[in-house]
């Protein structure tokens, strides 16, 4: 279940097209104190990542952190990542479309920070990373 809070929060902003600073110190000072806490939140802030077209690097930030903590370190067994949570990410980040730069920047740091992740999530951060740099103009290509 999603806090109302945090879904009105999100309707907001996508409604509004952008997030400022102090709508992030919001997002993670009153609404996710402790961080997510459910996949349903995980979810949510997915999708607004997706709703914002990646303009808000500061957010960006944010939910890579806020992902990798919850997939690796609040999902069961801790510090692994089992193929249902392998396939859920691959399924939110990926959305049918494929990731955004922010989803193949999440998986390909949960597999970096994860002991041990299943190969469903390995083979979507390689093709993610291959994805976001083929796609990106020649002077700004990097290893995700």
């Amino acid at each position: 279940m999603i806090n109302a809070s945090l879904q009105d929060f999100c309707n907001r902003i996508a409604a509004a097209g952008r997030m400022t600073a102090a709508d992030l110190r919001i997002l993670g000072g009153e609404l996710l104190p402790d961080g997510l806490t459910t996949r349903d939140e995980a979810d949510l802030l997915i999708a607004l990542d997706r709703a914002l077209g990646g303009s808000v690097p500061a957010f960006a930030d944010f939910l890579v952190a806020s992902l990798v903590d919850f997939a690796v370190w609040g999902e069961r067994p801790t510090g692994y990542v089992n193929a249902e949570t392998a396939r859920w990410l691959a399924a939110s980040i990926g959305n049918g479309r494929g990731p955004t730069t922010t989803g193949a920047r999440i998986a390909v740091e949960i597999v970096r920070e994860a002991q041990a992740s299943d190969e469903t999530l390995v083979a979507f951060a390689l093709a993610a990373n291959r994805c976001t740099l083929e796609s990106a103009p020649a002077e700004n290509r990097r290893a995700a």
